[in-house]
């Protein structure tokens, strides 16, 4: 025999029930009124007025049955929801695709950001639990997108619309069954146990809105794919239609009331008005009159609708008592502009499996307390489960299907601990222009359930243990100055192997090939690379010499490649020469190729590249690798030549 308590703001229900072959058996309904207002939309604000209550229903229970009752199932009331709408945009490396986990990062920081902002909100205090969400848009690089996993960009915001539960509810819960010698053995949210027996389980992948139509407020719940995807409240509901009841035929509230209710069960209604009139009128009048009352309550709840599921749901379920006000289920269809059929009030009658032994009980008021009684039943471990994260244990309320993501939301986990960070980037200046070395990606974030690692999309369930490693933060760049000189990035002038960079420098000082670059460096550098820059290097005058690269004679912008042989001879001026030493008369002997070479020169140094001047050897036909060796060594194009120096020049 289970036990469950409906505690609503103006009664509380109490079922006694149990589960046979399947069958629901209701066995014992208790009733009571609150003799004054100590609930506020589904919260409790005096407890001790509450606690009388329960005592009595309590009471009445044990005395039908004969048990003593020591356990006790609830539900907190879906209109001390609290709905918060925000956004979160973030930086995105543009060079990254968006996946699963930068999504669900976002989300989980946006939800945070909701909780904040409802909390910072909030006069008294009062803590929340995140109950849902909607994803109502995102927007890559400031444009809507529909889903941006895949793509690329600088920028990713995104707009969700969260559902949270005061914690304040479920503790003055708590509270009230502690001083009734009643242990909670389960507890849930009304909306999700209507949906129990409101939406059987082969709906709940369609997309529908369940209505609890009150007094004071109108609770909605939304189920996509198997699930409550959303919740949402109006604050305009049943009391409306009565107070236009009020002003329209000069009633006071509770004859007012009588008369809502009446609307849908006789043609002709009969009242007393607060003068002493006696009034018999057609319902239809009535309904008439206060049409424009009946409108807006049926625009807000379809309004609402929209804004949590960000379009008409394919299904409207109503409920509670303010669901059999006539024409309200047409209106909210109209509204939602979805056929009027779609709009439904589910009674005790579209409720599976459902036996009552105690007639006490009926109306679609009914759906939420048979809802509790039948989750109850069927789950007996609660809609409370406990997990093991990171050896902690942790108490969840299972509102819908949980997953990872609900347990990082749960522990406060920094989203941005999903994502892998890149090391510290180094920027530097080469010769006036910007470079930026980027540092690597760490690790992806680890989750694992046992020793199986997941997703943050993974199912959890009771009993699990979470072990959760946040991601990483990569090495940080580190470029030698070495590597910014490629060194293959060389010419061969003769057999000698020249580099192309040179005059290099670090912020103004010459450093050696292994220094390591730090942010803000300015490194100038000078290249060889063309005809004209080889000439400034070897500091001599394209004028007086023919190049060749390749065997092939150049110009002087001619532009060179990495391990071109380059060969360079002074242009002969004979007349000149012979003018020359004539007058000055100075010669050398050198041995060239094992011979002695008398060489007459002018009043300057001669260097080794002066040699093809007083030699015959053709160099424009490549025959071979040439070889170039001053003194036994390989010589070297600037070298000064003296007297008795030994030359060899010969093609291998």
């Amino acid at each position: 025999m289970t036990f469950v308590l409906d505690i609503g703001t103006r009664s509380i229900i109490g079922l006694l029930g149990t589960l046979e072959d399947e069958q629901i058996i209701i066995h014992h309904v208790a009733m009571e009124l609150h003799k004054k207002r100590v609930m506020y939309d589904g919260q409790i604000h005096d407890i001790d007025g509450v606690v009388e209550i329960v005592k009595k229903v309590k009471s009445e229970l044990e005395r039908k049955s004969g048990l003593e009752l020591k356990k006790v199932s609830i539900a907190a009331a879906g209109r001390a929801l609290k709905t918060f709408q925000t956004h979160i945009e973030r930086n995105l490396d543009k060079n990254k695709e968006i996946d699963n986990h930068i999504l669900a990062s976002l989300e989980i920081e946006a939800i945070q950001e909701a909780q904040r902002g409802l909390e910072k909100e909030s006069t008294d205090g009062v803590n929340y639990l995140c109950v849902g969400h909607t994803v109502l848009g995102y927007y890559l690089n400031g444009s809507y997108i529909t889903n941006p996993i895949g793509h690329r960009g600088e920028s990713l915001k995104i707009k969700i619309l969260a559902t949270f539960l005061p914690d304040i509810v479920v503790n003055s819960l708590y509270t009230v069954m502690e001083k009734v010698d009643l242990e909670v053995d389960y507890i849930t949210l009304e909306p999700i146990a209507a949906i129990e027996v409101a939406v059987p389980e082969n709906m709940r992948l369609l997309n529908i809105a369940l209505v609890d139509i009150g007094a004071g407020t109108a609770d909605i719940a939304i189920t996509k794919d198997g699930g409550v995807v959303g919740y949402g409240m109006t604050s305009i509901a049943g009391d409306e239609i009565t107070e236009e009841l009020v002003r329209k035929y000069l009633l006071d509230f509770d004859t007012a009331e009588i008369l809502k209710c009446n609307l849908n069960k006789r043609e002709i209604q009969s009242f007393t008005d607060v003068i002493g009139i006696k009034h018999d009128i057609d319902t239809k009048e009535i309904l008439e009159n206060i049409k424009p009352a009946i409108e807006m309550v049926a625009k807000e709840i379809a309004d609402n609708i929209i804004l949590h599921n960000t379009k008409p749901t394919s299904v409207v379920f109503l409920i509670g008592g303010g669901s059999q006000i006539p024409y309200l289920d047409h209106l909210v269809a109209d509204y939602l502009q979805i056929p009027r059929e779609r709009v439904v009030v589910r009674d005790l009658e579209s409720i599976q499996n459902l036996k009552l032994d105690d007639g006490n009980i009926y109306g679609p008021e009914s759906i939420t307390p048979i809802g509790i009684l039948v989750k109850a039943l069927k789950n007996i471990s609660g809609d409370y489960i406990e997990v093991l994260v990171n050896g902690k244990k942790l108490k969840l309320l299972k509102t819908q299907e949980l997953k990872i993501r609900d347990v990082l939301l749960s522990i406060n986990f920094n989203p941005r601990d999903l994502i892998p960070k890149k090391g510290d980037s180094i920027e530097v200046l080469i010769n006036g222009e910007k470079k930026i070395f980027y540092g690597q990606y760490g690790e992806m974030a680890r989750i694992l359930i046992g020793d199986r690692e997941v997703s943050v999309d993974e199912v959890i369930n009771q009993g699990d243990e979470i072990y959760i490693q946040p991601a990483t933060v990569g090495e940080s760049a580190r470029v030698y100055l070495k590597d910014l000189l490629d060194s293959n990035h060389t010419i061969f002038i003769g057999t000698e192997k020249i580099p192309r960079f040179y005059d290099i420098k670090v912020n103004d000082v010459i450093v050696e090939k292994d220094y390591l670059l730090k942010n803000g460096d300015k490194i100038e550098y000078k290249e060889i690379n063309n005809i004209e820059s080889l000439c400034k290097f070897l500091d001599i005058d394209f004028e007086k010499h023919i190049i060749y690269a390749n065997g092939k004679k150049t110009d002087l912008y001619d532009k060179l490649k990495n391990n071109m042989q380059i060969i360079i001879d002074k242009k002969a001026n004979k007349n000149l020469d012979n003018e020359m030493n004539k007058n000055l008369g100075n010669s050398i002997e050198i041995i060239y190729n094992g011979k002695p070479l008398v060489i007459e020169v002018v009043d300057k140094e001669l260097i080794f590249v002066d040699i093809f001047n007083y030699i015959d050897f053709d160099r424009s036909q490549v025959k071979g690798k040439l070889v170039l060796e001053h003194n036994d060594r390989k010589a070297n194009y600037t070298t000064p030549i003296k007297n008795g120096d030994k030359i060899s020049i010969y093609w291998e």
